[in-house]
């Protein structure tokens, strides 16, 4: 499966942060803002943001005169075999901050072995995950999660897909035309949120960003009863701007 070289906004924030955390790592006794700046080119403006997100996700912490230090979170996600369940736990973590700040049910998918799974979420009363009517994996043409994947193949890996699962009429808003799907999906800017206006099921909407580490696809989304319809775009908005944290998590 060949992926399209698309980089997007969160992975550009996640090199920044990568290239901030090796600094911080190389000085065990701690190392102020200022020498971060000096190491890795980075102007205050994109620094300073930086470093509060990877306060808030404890991936570094402030020692007692102000100079920063490899946290906790960092130091458990390169813990040899306890990795995986670090990794569930600060991605669910960071799931259920994001559900809170945006007013959705979220969701991380990722594309396995030619399949759309969805690999944790994080819901609540007030905000109810989709009803999944048609299983995920035969609807990718018609949810955001899928479109967003599928924007990430190339064109053999989506008839491949499609190979497997036949476009079918979900409600009156889904694209059956492959030749309309492919369409949209060469024309949207990667760093805009793919929308699914009522198309996998009616009285639903959702928006979903890619999230790609490596050669891995994934994407982060979320869902809303379509009443909420009137926040979607700020809420993908939010999406976008939030996903760095996910990424990096899965690419340390």
């Amino acid at each position: 499966m060949a992926l399209k070289p698309e980089p997007t906004a969160p992975f550009h924030s996640v090199q920044y942060a990568l290239r901030v955390l090796e600094t911080i790592a190389r000085h065990t006794g701690g190392v102020t803002d200022v020498q971060i700046a000096r190491e890795t080119g980075l102007p205050s403006a994109h620094l300073t943001p930086m470093l509060l997100m990877l306060r808030r996700e404890g991936y570094v912490l402030q020692v007692s005169d102000g100079a920063y230090a490899i946290g906790d979170s960092l130091v458990l996600l390169g813990s040899g075999m306890d990795r995986q369940q670090a990794l569930q736990d600060k991605l669910q973590e960071t799931l259920d901050r994001l559900r809170d700040s945006v007013g959705a049910a979220v969701y991380i998918s990722r594309y396995v072995d030619g399949e759309v799974r969805i690999t944790q979420f994080a819901d609540s009363p007030r905000t109810p995950k989709v009803h999944e009517w048609v299983d995920f994996r035969s609807a990718a043409h018609a949810s955001a999660v899928g479109k967003c994947l599928l924007t990430q193949l190339d064109q053999n890996g989506r008839r491949d897909h499609l190979s497997r699962h036949k476009i079918a009429r979900l409600t009156s808003k889904t694209i059956t035309n492959e030749r309309i799907l492919f369409s949209k999906l060469d024309s949207q800017p990667a760093t805009v949120p793919m929308l699914d206006l009522q198309e996998y099921a009616v009285g639903t909407v959702c928006a979903a960003v890619p999230i790609t580490a490596g050669s891995a696809v994934g994407c982060l989304a979320l869902s809303m009863p379509v009443e909420h319809a009137h926040r979607l775009r700020a809420a993908a908005e939010a999406l976008n701007r939030k996903a760095a944290p996910l990424l990096l998590s899965l690419t340390l």
